[in-house]
């Protein structure tokens, strides 16, 4: 796949001041032996033809625009630009570009652009200031010597003379012939002020000067003079470390002597800037940087010199992972293994990558495999110093060796679990090894850096991997821990070590969702976990608080549940009682959880601890997290019983059947009171049809008392029995000339029935008791066909029917109808393909 963070198109400023498209390529930065000096090369997309080959010249001004553009002059009247795809590849090629040049990359522009006049200004001062002349390089002068440099100093123009002056005349090298002098003659007074020159010589920050102290033949005197300081009774021994304390050892012996030759400098000006200069102040930090920029080339140029030697990196990981190898020898491979990917670091990063391809190749991760299992502690530390600078730079590294492993590695000498095993068995009593192990498997798991993998499936896969092989070895000082109900071991380190693996699975509890719900929810990993709640030592019960408080945030339901089903939360409550209220960090950790789930209103967990801990609740006023939790509690039962009596209300009592149940919405107000006040409507009262198959008949009938406001009758809809009788519970509510029945006779077909149904829904009175006692005559003949409902003159004319009709009972009615009318589709399709036939006016 084509790198497209380094692909750019190539501008040129023609004449008319345009820029003109000189095509689209990739760019690289290397050292080019023709232009002698490292050059941007752009080569064509299309062909890989040259668009561009530049050199990075150390006074031409760069200028980056907007993130994704560069810009600079070639030569006179010739611009230049280009313009990246990626701000990524932008950054790169600037930070080569700011090192060519000695330049911050945080700069936008490598060189101060200045007005021609005032250049020449500048030009015409510089020329015109006197060249400083320095004293005579004699014993007696070296005051007037330490003098002059001090005072230069303060201004740039006269440290540039002064530098210029001190390399031209060769003074260093005669100040060093004067230190020998006074060495001699332990004339001391001679000797603080060549500390003192020296010093000064090294804040001229001129790299010029560095070249001529740093040769082999000098450096020693230039640090033989910096151990004279005028503030110290004795002088330093720095020279006698150097050369017989500190040993260069070759793990694998060096024949190329200019390699060799760097390393040795490398490390002495190394040693100058740590130990034998003085600590820099605030002002005089920056002063140093051409010392710094000094160390970093040369450590980027010992890296691309052993890089480049395969003979010598072949035979350095052939003795590493050689058997026969001594573990003292193996010792030193690995401690020089570590040094040069240190230095590594100062690499840009398409260097780094080559780097760390280069290792991987020669096999540096199974040699790993080897060293970290060594009883060795120098061994193993440098061994976990490697592993976490090739994780830190590229976790996929180790993911994609893990992954390949699979099928051809036994499962103990696989990284991953040779990882997971060294944690859990570190020996050192402050686990060092062991918190950096945890750090490297923390970025392992982490699956934020496992989306730009070019290999899709490495996350699952290598998720997989881990839950199914790694983690039960991770929790199994957790476990057996806590076979009990109190922690078996309360030893420092091993509390150290459950915290450490707490630490891990929280963050696997807050990143991975499925491997780890699994992992908990079959092994109770949390009733086990919540077991160091008792614990003596309160930083591993926060750990363990910590552990369910990243479960609750994901206000998962069966962490809920598996939760309340355990009841998880009676240790939360034994160690907030034994706290006994005091003002620390778990009191405030196990309030701030419950804050949360009354925050959150979670309400599975809210019922569960107002229920089964409202004892320990109540004792608790000095915050009012708790009475608010119970508040919530009160607030969401009543919801619930509002809900449950909207429901019940909602359903018709005429028909239960659901398949006849009528939206709620077609209830008016006043049918919805009269439910929720009547008392001695029955169920078995509702009118059913027998002939319909779907519907419930009732299955007992209630006497109704002889009352005003009762409906005439259980009876109002039924169906006679075949020789036409009425049913005898029918005969029971209504004797004979005293009350007049309505019967609605009605076919067993279903057109007849909902004739029956949209007749009686058009009857406007109701005859009942007080209408026969009224005089009021009725009469209505049931046959096969439609009824017939008359109704006589008197009742009309009479006042009294007028007021004992029973607005009540004639809802009831109504009621009933419309639900069966509509509620039942069934019944309204079959209506509509069997025509009704009219039905009787009312006379």
């Amino acid at each position: 796949m084509t790198d497209t963070r380094r692909r750019v198109k190539l501008y040129a400023l023609n004449a008319d001041r345009q820029w003109d498209d000189r095509g689209t390529g990739h760019v690289s930065s290397s050292y080019i032996d023709r232009l002698k000096g490292t050059s941007l090369l752009v080569r064509a997309e299309s062909d890989g033809t040259i668009l561009l080959e530049s050199k990075i010249q150390p006074d031409t001004a760069y200028q980056k625009q907007q993130d994704t553009l560069i810009v600079w002059s070639e030569s006179d009247n010739y611009d230049l630009a280009l313009s990246f795809q990626e701000k990524a590849g932008c950054d790169e090629i600037w930070e080569k570009i700011c090192q060519v040049q000695g330049k911050d990359p945080s700069v936008e522009i490598t060189q101060d652009i200045v007005e021609e006049s005032e250049d020449e200004r500048f030009d015409d001062m510089s020329d015109s200031a006197p060249p400083i002349e320095l004293p005579a390089c004699e014993l007696g002068r070296l005051e007037d010597i330490n003098e002059l440099i001090g005072n230069c100093l303060s201004s740039p123009m006269r440290k540039e003379k002064l530098a210029m002056a001190l390399e031209s005349e060769g003074y260093i090298r005669k100040l060093l012939n004067l230190f020998h002098t006074c060495e001699d003659l332990g004339n001391m007074e001679g000797l603080h002020h060549l500390y003192d020159i020296f010093k000064n010589i090294f804040l001229l920050n001129k790299n010029a000067l560095f070249e001529v102290m740093f040769s082999d033949d000098t450096i020693f005197d230039v640090v033989g003079c910096l151990e004279y300081e005028p503030t110290l009774p004795q002088p330093k021994k720095h020279r006698q470390y150097l050369q017989q304390l500190a040993k260069f050892k070759q793990a694998i012996p060096i024949t190329n002597a200019e390699l060799l030759a760097k390393i040795h400098q490398t490390y002495r000006v190394q040693y100058i800037q740590d130990v034998v200069l003085p600590t820099p102040s605030v002002f005089e930090d920056n002063m140093l940087s051409t010392l710094s920029s000094f160390i970093f080339f040369n450590k980027v140029e010992i890296v691309t010199l052993i890089q480049d030697d395969e003979k010598f990196l072949t035979e350095l990981f052939r003795q590493l992972t050689d058997e026969n190898t001594p573990d003292s020898k193996r010792r030193d491979l690995v401690l020089f293994l570590k040094e040069f990917c240190n230095f590594s670091q100062n690499l840009q990063p398409q260097g780094k990558e080559a780097f760390y391809k280069t290792l991987t190749a020669l096999g540096i991760l199974p040699a790993l495999e080897i060293t970290l299992s060594i009883n060795d502690a120098q061994t193993k530390t440098a061994s976990i110093d490697i592993l976490n600078y090739i994780v830190e730079y590229s976790p996929s590294v180790i993911r994609d060796y893990t992954l390949q492993q699979i099928n051809n590695t036994e499962q103990d000498q696989m990284l991953v679990n040779v990882i997971v095993t060294q944690l859990i068995n570190d020996i050192d009593h402050e686990l060092g090894g062991a918190v950096q192990l945890a750090g490297i498997l923390r970025l392992l798991l982490d699956p934020e850096n496992m989306m730009a993998s070019v290999n899709k499936s490495e996350k699952a896969d290598f998720l997989n991997y881990f839950y199914k092989n790694s983690i039960g070895t991770l929790i199994a000082p957790l476990l057996a821990n806590t076979i009990g109900d109190r922690p078996v071991r309360e030893d420092y380190r091993t509390v150290q070590l459950l915290g450490l693996i707490l630490e891990l699975l929280s963050f696997c509890v807050e990143h991975h969702t499925y491997h780890i719900k699994n992992c908990i929810l079959n092994k109770d990993l949390l009733r086990k976990i919540l077991v160091l709640m008792k614990s003596t030592h309160t930083f591993l019960v926060l750990c363990a608080l910590r552990f369910m408080r990243k479960i609750i945030a994901l206000k998962d339901e069966f962490y809920n549940r598996y939760i309340i089903k355990g009841n998880l939360f009676a240790p939360v409550f034994d160690a907030f009682t034994r706290n006994n209220g005091r003002y620390n960090l778990l009191d405030s950790a196990i309030l701030e959880m419950f804050e949360f789930i009354k925050l959150e209103d979670i309400k599975s967990l809210c019922s569960h601890v107002v229920e089964n801990f409202s004892k320990e609740l109540e004792a608790i006023d000095y915050v009012q997290t708790f009475k608010a939790l119970k508040l919530r509690y009160e607030q969401h039962q009543d919801k619930l019983k509002d809900r449950d009596r909207g429901a019940l209300d909602s359903v018709p009592s005429i028909l239960r059947n659901s398949r006849y149940r009528r939206d709620q919405r077609q209830l008016d107000e006043e049918e919805e009171m009269w439910f929720n006040e009547e008392e001695d409507f029955d169920e078995g009262e509702a009118v059913v049809p027998a002939a319909t198959a779907d519907l419930v008949p009732p299955t007992s009938a209630k006497k109704q008392p002889s009352s005003p406001n009762s409906v005439a009758g259980s009876g109002i809809v039924d169906n006679p029995n075949k020789d036409g009788s009425s049913p005898p519970h029918q005969q029971q509510h209504s004797p004979p000339q005293q009350q007049q029945q309505t019967i609605l006779n009605n076919n067993t077909s279903n057109s007849n029935v909902s004739a029956v149904v949209a007749a009686a829904v058009t009857t406007t009175t109701v005859t009942t008791q007080q209408q026969i006692n009224s005089g009021v005559s009725s009469t209505i003949s049931g046959t096969n066909d439609l009824p017939v409902v008359s109704v006589t003159a008197e009742a009309m004319n009479s006042s009294a029917t007028i007021s004992a009709v029973d607005k009540t009972g004639s809802n009831i009615f109504k009621k009933g109808l419309v639900d069966y009318e509509g509620d039942s589709d069934e019944e309204d399709e079959e209506s509509e393909l069997s025509p009704t036939p009219k039905r009787q006016r009312l006379s």
